[in-house]
């Protein structure tokens, strides 16, 4: 069991396809991540690396959440001391189990929740050391959005869960507030209220820090993904594009200010 030190970060970030192999020569390409396949009989699992050290992983849609209907997506894993505690708190805060709480050896123990207004999130309790926290490099995660129906009352569960704290709220005209949240010294991401015009259900979305959002998304549309959003200046001065992926996936990516 990790200490409370680790409590609330993200710690890993799962791309669930219905490609993987074409995944992988997308987010290779876009990215510029590298692979290594998990040495495992029992499942279809390969990591994301970036400068060897894994970031990720990628997997088929497994085949229970393909018969609901599940499209391809991205699920964050945020890092908490004790996952069954955790899963037992979140529901009683009006979360719903979507995955129960299973061990994977040598991993550690996880579980998959939505959130009160319906998005989808992982927790794990890690099994082996979790590296001291830096700031995010390139090819690394580097923010995370949740758009939700009432960001204040997200706000309120995510921290009772995790223990975040507020570190800036950012009034954005028309979209409203933007909520950011974080531990320590670090800002881990944003949140704010669905536009009524926004599709989308209630979601988190990962942002991968890269050499250039605008090249990112050049790359991005030549091998087959579509940008809905940018590349755009936010404030601050960092670029950023939100991109759709072949499979249908979506996921930003983020530039630093030159």
């Amino acid at each position: 069991m990790q200490n409370q030190a680790s409590r609330g970060r993200f710690v890993w970030h799962e791309l669930m396809t219905s490609d993987p192999a074409a995944a992988q020569s997308f987010y290779k390409h876009v990215v510029g991540w590298g692979t290594s396949k998990w040495d495992s009989s029992s499942i279809d699992y390969t990591m994301w690396t970036a400068d060897e050290a894994p970031v990720g992983g990628v997997m088929p849609i497994p085949q229970e959440a393909a018969a609901m209907g599940a499209p391809p997506n991205w699920l964050a894993y945020v890092e908490v001391p004790d996952v069954d505690a955790t899963v037992v708190q979140a529901t009683t805060l009006g979360a719903t189990v979507l995955s129960p709480a299973q061990t994977i050896p040598d991993v550690g123990r996880f579980a998959v929740l939505r959130d009160p207004q319906g998005a989808v999130f992982a927790v794990i309790t890690s099994e082996n050391p979790i590296p001291d926290e830096t700031d995010p490099k390139q090819r690394e995660f580097s923010w995370h959005e949740l758009v939700t129906e009432n960001y204040k009352a997200a706000d309120a569960f995510y921290n009772t869960l995790f223990g975040w704290e507020t570190k800036d709220d950012v009034d954005m005209g028309p979209i409203g507030v933007y909520h950011m949240f974080g531990r320590d010294r670090f800002t881990y991401g944003g949140m704010f209220n669905k536009p009524a015009d926004m599709p989308a259900p209630p979601h988190w979305m990962p942002y991968v820090q890269v050499d250039s959002a605008d090249d990112a998304a050049e790359r991005a549309t030549k091998a087959g993904g579509t940008v809905i959003n940018g590349p755009m200046e936010v404030p601050g001065g960092d670029r950023i594009a939100t991109i759709v992926d072949p499979q249908g996936a979506v996921f930003s990516v983020h530039s630093k200010k030159a």
